[in-house]
This record gives structure tokens, C-alpha cells and sequence, in this order.
């Protein structure tokens, strides 16, 4: 059996590595090949290309990058009808993938993408290209799939692979605490400003001048800050280095699981990392930034009331969430002591989390891999 799977980013990499090790579980012997990183390497994969040559946002950044990204993908394409898989896999990555798939559909491979494109929430024309180029979606949250359902599109909501590897229960934080040498008295803010080069660069600063604000309110707070690699540890010690003003501030490379299990309040980037916040029950502060035009061709087209995933999934909003100009020391901070100070509140997300959590607990890995190996029969 020969599969293509093409991961846009780290966090396509690693449900595509749960979906690899499904897979082999029914075919040890299959020849997995395409686009993944580490994750997906360890699991017996063939990448024909870095992750990171997908990792690019933004309407104006990928722009920059279309020749590049044109060629990966006629290339790709080239590669996949002269050695054609039983099944072509997408997995996030719409604007890349989606025109792959279509292609490989017309010459009759079957196709699947993996993590639906946000099209509940703008540029709902790409469900005509979705259905032309998709004989399956797999959506990883429940309304997700009722979308899809109501526009006649096949569709399987398999669940979360996150959800899968949380426990149920939160996880004790002053065990958290323990395993990465923390005060366990002090109060803890955990800073996550994105896993992206670009994401940092914008959240970044304000993330730190945030941190100072809230030093003036509460002197004796402490920060810890996981960042998934080297390079953007580097960007973000220059960020430190141009303030005028030192923070009790400690920086780790990746293990944010750890960081936000030990952490009384999260103040996180929009993403995966809300979704992981959640899953650990821990309160959460959102923000997100993006360049000036991309954020005015955006805000034309969005239609949605939220944009952090906790608020989305509970269709209330549960956790506060600033965008662009509101992302102010001030707006951050003050939401932040708000979690601090008021234990009733963050007992009540707990149990919001809780539920959400049981919603999203499928065992989707295998949710998956049954869902592509019945396309295949």
C-alpha cells in the first residue's frame, strides 16, 4: 500500500504522525510518503521537503512565497502520478493542499483532507473547491462536521488527538511545578506568543510590555515563556534586549505542557495552544496579531463572533480574546488579575473545559485511519 500525506506545519506533523502509526497498526509495511517533520519521520515517513517549507501565514506572507510554494507543489504533484498512491492525505494546509488534491482527484487518486479549513468563518467559496477536490473530510470538531453536513459534503468528525492524550482530570500543578523547578508559593504566568517566527515577532513585545504591566499591579509575579525552538528563543531574547527594564522571566525551549500545568494564568497566542490550555483546564488569556493589511482584507470577510477555539467550541465566550489594536499591556493584564482574583470564575471554566473536553475524546487517530483505510476498500 502506498499513501501521500502532505503537513503543513508542527501541528499537522503530529496528527500525522498518530495517523501514521494507526495506519500501520492494519499495514506495518506501507509506503508513507510527502511533507512531515520529525514526528511523522519517527513514525516511518519519507519527507520530500523540510515542514517548514508550508509554514507560512498570512494572505500578503504567502504571497511572498508563491513561486516557491508553486514549484513544491508541481513538483509534488509530478512525483504522485508517476508513483501514484493508494490515497492522497491533506492535513491543514488548505491553500496548498486543497488545489494539490483536486488535481490528483481528477486523476483519479482518492483524496482526503484532514483539519477543515476555516471556512465556517470566511471565504465560504472554497466549499465548491473543497467538494471537487475532497471524496472525504475529517474535521476535528463537532460543528465543524455540521457544516459540512449541511452543505451535502462527506464529512467524518473523528475527534481530537489532544483531547486523547490529556487526562480528563486536571494535572496537579505544584507537581508541574516540581518537575521544572519552580517557586511553588509564587504565582506563575505562563507567556506563549506563538510557534511561529512570524507570530512571535508580532506577539512578542506585546507580551512582554504586558508582563511589566502587570509587575506594577502584582510585584511578586512570576513568568516562564516555552518556545518550540532555538531560533525563535533567539527572536525573543532580542525582543528582551531592546527593553529598558529586566522581568523575573525564565524561558525554556518547547515542554509547554509542563509550563502551562504549572502556570495560574496562560496568556497564549491564538491556536493550538488554546486548545491545550483547555484541555489542561487552566485559565487562559488569548490574543492575536497579524500585519495592518492583512488584518483589513480579514476583517471584511470574518464571520464569526469569536476567534479563540475554547470560545468557538462552547459558542459563548468563555475565555476573554483581544485582536490587533486591542492587544494593549492593559487589556491583557487586566484579564489576567481578573482570573487571579476571582477562584469562583476559574472553578466554573473548569467544568466548561471538562465537558468540552469529554466532546472532543474519540480516540481519533484510529478515528482516522478506519475512516481512510474504508476509502481505500
Amino acid at each position: 500500500m502506498r499513501i501521500a500525506i502532505i503537513a503543513g506545519e508542527l501541528s499537522g506533523d503530529i496528527l500525522g504522525a498518530g495517523l501514521i502509526q494507526a495506519i500501520r497498526e492494519h499495514y506495518p509495511n506501507a509506503i508513507i510518503e510527502g511533507i512531515g517533520g520529525s514526528n511523522m519521520l519517527a513514525a516511518g515517513f519519507n519527507s520530500h521537503y523540510p515542514l517548514n517549507t508550508l509554514s507560512v501565514m498570512g494572505l500578503i506572507e504567502v504571497l511572498k512565497h508563491y513561486p516557491q510554494l508553486k514549484k513544491c507543489r508541481n513538483n509534488l504533484r509530478n512525483h504522485f502520478l508517476q508513483q501514484r498512491p493508494d490515497i492522497f492525505i491533506g492535513i491543514d494546509a488548505p491553500d496548498f493542499n486543497l488545489g494539490l488534491e483536486l488535481q490528483l482527484k481528477t486523476a483519479g487518486i482518492k483524496t482526503v483532507h484532514y483539519v477543515s479549513p476555516s471556512v465556517w468563518a470566511w471565504r465560504q467559496y472554497r466549499l465548491n473547491k473543497i467538494a471537487a477536490a475532497c471524496d472525504l473530510m475529517l474535521t476535528l470538531f463537532p460543528f465543524e462536521a455540521q457544516y459540512y453536513q449541511q452543505h451535502k459534503i462527506p464529512v467524518q468528525f473523528v475527534g481530537h488527538p489532544l483531547a486523547d492524550k490529556f487526562p480528563i482530570t486536571a494535572i496537579d500543578k505544584i507537581i508541574a511545578r516540581k518537575k521544572l523547578n519552580l517557586t511553588i508559593e509564587d504565582e506563575w504566568i505562563a507567556l506563549l506568543p506563538g510557534s511561529r517566527q512570524q507570530e512571535v515577532e508580532y506577539l512578542g513585545p506585546s507580551f512582554l510590555r504586558t508582563a511589566h504591566w502587570l509587575l506594577t499591579k502584582r510585584p511578586d509575579l512570576k513568568f516562564i515563556v516555552p518556545l518550540p525552538k532555538l531560533s525563535l528563543i533567539d527572536i525573543f531574547r532580542q525582543q528582551m534586549a531592546k527593553l529598558d527594564y529586566t522581568l523575573p522571566l525564565r524561558i525554556i525551549e518547547d515542554n509547554s505542557y509542563d509550563v502551562m500545568s504549572a502556570a495560574d494564568v496562560i496568556l497564549t497566542a491564538s491556536g493550538t495552544a488554546t486548545l491545550e490550555a483547555m484541555l489542561l483546564k487552566r485559565p487562559m488569556v488569548v490574543a492575536y496579531r497579524m500585519s495592518g493589511l492583512t488584518y483589513q482584507i480579514a476583517k471584511r470577510l470574518v464571520k464569526i463572533p469569536y476567534f479563540a477555539l475554547p470560545n468557538l467550541l462552547a459558542e459563548e465566550k468563555l475565555v476573554p480574546e483581544f485582536l490587533q489594536s486591542e492587544v494593549t499591556p492593559e487589556n491583557l493584564g487586566t484579564a489576567c488579575i481578573c482570573w487571579l482574583d476571582n477562584l469562583e470564575r476559574t472553578k466554573s471554566l473548569t467544568t466548561s473545559f471538562t465537558n468540552l473536553h469529554q466532546q472532543l475524546r474519540l480516540n481519533a487517530n484510529q478515528q482516522a485511519a478506519n475512516a481512510v483505510l474504508s476509502l481505500i476498500k
